[in-house]
């Protein structure tokens, strides 16, 4: 089997593959995310939804080696580890494969919200936000802050509305940034 050297996984190779991975962290092994980003018909593929995922597919035109390959690597790379559930290998985010994940899916949560602005929609449901990883969420509501735009004030309100007491005051000091037009205080990233 022919290893993969880094010039073969470029850094969007690299955001999909995790971005996969999240979809399934210590849940499903190497075999399961290569089929995700093959964009596989397989009945457990779709039976779980995964489908779904922003990423699904990534790879299509590939063999499904190939896909392994670049998880391996990903591994070997110190992005994705392998814990054992019993005897079942299941993927997981290394701290530098999170780092990257976490500020990706930020990210993308931050476009959602752009998104349903300009579809006019003023009051999102704002479930899906609860019970993630607070690191993460802390992240996006400093990139919502950071963005200084007030529009985002109401979605920020029907989230504290369901969230727990840390996500709470977290959100409360972005709609005052927001609301304020506070300048960026960017060290408040590292008081988390």
């Amino acid at each position: 089997m022919k290893k993969v050297n880094n010039s073969h996984l470029s850094e969007g190779d690299k955001r999909a593959i995790l971005r996969a991975a999240d979809e399934i962290i210590a849940q499903g092994g190497r075999t399961l995310l290569a089929k995700i980003l093959k964009g596989s018909r397989e009945k457990k593929v779709l039976q779980l939804g995964l489908d779904n995922c922003p990423v699904y597919g990534y790879f299509k035109s590939e063999k499904l080696e190939e896909v392994m390959e670049k998880i391996d690597w990903m591994i070997d790379y110190d992005f994705l580890d392998i814990e054992y559930s019993g005897k079942l290998p299941m993927i997981v985010f290394t701290e530098r494969g999170w780092q990257v994940e976490a500020n990706q899916r930020a990210d993308e949560f931050l476009r959602e919200w752009e998104q349903c602005l300009e579809q006019g929609i003023s009051h999102p449901d704002m479930s899906y936000l609860k019970d993630r990883n607070r690191e993460m969420i802390f992240l996006f509501l400093e990139k919502v802050k950071e963005t200084r735009d007030n529009r985002y004030i109401p979605y920020l309100k029907a989230w504290a509305e369901i969230d727990y007491k840390k996500v709470k005051a977290k959100i409360k000091e972005v709609i005052k940034a927001l609301e304020l037009n506070e300048p960026i205080d960017r060290h408040s990233l590292l008081r988390r």
